[in-house]
């Protein structure tokens, strides 16, 4: 045995020059060095099975080689000779085999940016091609063709999204290394969620590496993330069009001067309770991305006039969207976005308290937003009934509006506003308490035949009235009616709604605990549309009748009912709902005097595909219901039995076995 051990004189191995004193030592080359060429003795067979170790001489040797095995390892090279070895793997396949061996291979693989691939393989090009050596094709792409560059294999359609404890830098660099050959990443959700989140600018300096075809970033609430990891995002991805910052402390200025530098293609920007960011980054935007459509600032105290007047007036030909929350801007930024907002179609102002009436007057009567079309003003004091009519004016086109907390706004204003706003479909008024039901009626005869949809909710000016003008307004456009939470809104005006609106087809009077049957009745019948959505939560005082009365007239339309907290509401309505609806996908009866028998009558209901379903809250549902429940259809999606106390965990955990497609709440 120690005789083919020893292979002495001229039958010695000899591989590329080194000397092998014997088989083990040889053996250790090989393993390393599949593919090298090995020299062998002419006078010798070359030997293919290793010799087997039996003798207590040769097993006594077996711990050394083992020790030769484990130390003679590639991790011994440093980290520059794994990196050069790593971008010269041809193709994606390979690098994310290699990347699984150790968290230090991952992150060498992670660095490696595309240009150094490429500048590589031009070496290597002019190399072999200067060289008189033949060997065998490694099959690298030829980078002067062009789109052949191996880094970009697809067209990034990829979305990954890390929460919480999944957004680690370990993860980042196994998404860049991973995602190349699958597609290429596209879009990139990362949202930590705590101070404890690990992810910092390494990791995103990996995605900045690994994923060139990157379009959308969204880094939310990830306090170690630096201008520097926001740098290797603008260096690596120059086709970035959506970026999204929220609670990103130390984000700056900086940081977002090379994305506006590098990313050109930037089209969408949200900034939201970033303290570091300021003026000089809006300007830097506004100046570098010419196709900025969509701008969205919140809670960030160091912008002021001058950002987003930057912004806006630099960005005039291409914004589309603005949305301004809680900055410190005044009535200057309204009036250069009245001047130069010709191509704003959407405008979002929220809880700007530095703004006064003279703002909302000059944006309006600057007479250039004629492309606005949505208009949304909420928590700002100086909207008023005068600059109210200014933006009806300088806005020809406007089609929405909503207006929430104004204390300043009256019955004149919304008659006034009406008068100019030809082209309005929707308004919306949410705690507007000098709005009236008079002056909604006047607004009402100006909106001719265009307003589809009216909301007016928490308006305590809403109240009945026992004298209307005489001449009242015929809204055969209107489809859509929301009166929710106005206490002074009850039964007595509802039958006067039903005249002037006679084709709804979605009717919303939640919390409006004055409704009963004797207005809801009138309201259905003057209804000459068909009804296909009814939300009456909290309508305590509706019972049976009504709903007996609305199924049977709208049975075959309804496709949604919400009965929440009506404890008037029986069996009996569960009885007509499954007689006459049809379409009906969701049903809520969450705190109703409901019992085993209405749910019996749903589930039975051959005709009814419903997708949700809401029992929350019945106290005479047993566990008798849920034999009823297992016979409904596959459409059942959702089931909420929460806080049905005759019915407990066990029984439910049998009921999601049957109903593994459904979830359900318990």
């Amino acid at each position: 045995m120690a005789a083919l051990l020893n292979f002495p004189g001229d039958d010695e191995i000899r591989l590329r020059g080194l000397l092998c004193s014997n088989f083990m030592d040889s053996s250790l080359f090989i393993s390393l060095a599949p593919t090298m060429d090995a020299c062998y003795s002419s006078r010798k067979k070359r030997r293919f099975t290793a010799p087997s170790i039996i003798r207590g001489e040769v097993m006594m040797t077996a711990p050394l080689l083992m020790k030769q095995l484990t130390s003679c390892t590639i991790d011994i090279l440093p980290d520059e000779s794994l990196f050069e070895i790593f971008r010269r793997l041809p193709r994606s396949q390979e690098r994310s085999i290699a990347s699984c061996v150790s968290k230090r291979w991952l992150m060498l693989l992670s660095s490696i940016q595309p240009s150094e691939d490429m500048d590589m393989l031009q070496k290597e090009r002019n190399s072999l091609s200067s060289s008189r050596l033949h060997l065998p094709d490694l099959n690298y792409p030829d980078p002067s063709v062009p789109g052949k560059n191996f880094s970009v294999e697809s067209d990034g359609y990829l979305t990954r999204c890390l929460e919480a404890e999944e957004a680690t830098d370990v993860r980042l660099a196994a998404i860049a290394v991973g995602n190349a050959g699958r597609g290429g990443l596209g879009k990139l959700k990362i949202r930590g969620g705590n101070s404890t989140c690990e992810a910092t600018d390494v990791g995103l300096s990996a995605i900045g590496h690994g994923c060139p075809l990157l379009r959308a970033l969204s880094i939310w609430k990830i306090p170690l993330i630096t201008d520097a990891g926001l740098a290797a995002i603008a260096d690596g991805c120059p086709l970035l069009e959506n970026l999204d910052l929220y609670q990103c402390p130390l984000i700056t200025d900086k940081g977002l001067k090379v994305i506006a530098q590098k990313c050109p293609n930037l089209t969408s920007l949200t900034i939201d309770s970033c303290s570091g960011i300021g003026n000089d980054g809006l300007q830097a935007v506004g100046h570098g991305c010419s196709k900025l459509f969509s701008v969205s600032i919140k809670d960030c105290p160091l912008v002021g006039d001058k950002g987003v007047s930057s912004l806006v007036s630099y960005a005039s030909s291409s914004i589309r969207k603005i949305k301004l929350q809680n900055v410190n801007i005044s009535d200057v930024s309204l009036a250069v976005i009245g001047h130069y907002g010709k191509a704003v179609t959407n405008i979002s102002l929220i809880f700007l308290q530095n703004v006064s009436e003279r703002g909302f007057w000059v944006m309006g009567n600057a007479f250039n937003m004629v492309n606005l079309t949505s208009c949304t003003i909420s928590c700002c004091p100086g909207i008023t009934d005068r600059g109210l009519e200014a933006i009806a004016k300088g806005c020809p086109n406007l089609k929405l509006l909503s207006i929430k907390r104004s204390s300043y706004l009256s019955d004149a204003g919304l008659k006034s506003f009406t008068g100019y706003a030809k082209m309005l479909e929707r308004l919306q008024l949410e705690e507007c308490n000098g709005i009236t039901l008079v002056g909604v009626l006047e607004g009402l005869l100006n909106c001719y035949a265009k307003l589809k949809s009216l909301a007016l909710i928490k308006c305590l000016g809403i109240k009945d009235i026992t004298c209307h003008p005489d001449e009242l307004p015929s809204c055969m456009s209107l489809n859509s009616l929301t009166i929710s939470d106005c206490p002074g809104f009850t039964s007595f005006s509802l039958p006067l709604v039903g005249k002037i609106c006679p084709n709804l087809q979605q009717i919303d009077l939640s919390g409006l605990l004055g409704v009963t049957d004797f207005g809801l009745l009138p309201l259905l019948e003057n209804s000459e549309s068909e009804l296909v959505k009814v939300n009456l939560e909290g309508c305590v005082s509706v019972s049976d009748a009504s709903i007996s009365a609305l199924v049977k007239v709208h049975g075959t339309s309804l496709k949604f009912l919400n009965l929440y907290g009506c404890k008037a509401i029986t069996d009996k309505s569960l009885f007509s709902i499954s007689a006459y609806c049809s379409v009906l996908n969701d049903l809520d009866v969450s705190w109703c005097s409901i019992s085993d028998f209405g749910v019996a009558a749903i589930a039975s209901a051959e005709q009814l595909n419903l997708q949700t379903l809401s029992l929350a809250g019945c106290t005479g549902i047993t566990k008798k219901s849920l034999s009823f429940l297992e016979k409904m259809k596959e459409s059942l999606k959702w089931l909420n039995l929460q806080q049905c106390k005759l019915i407990n965990s066990r029984v439910v955990g049998s009921l999601e076995e049957k109903l593994w497609w459904c979830d359900i709440l318990s």
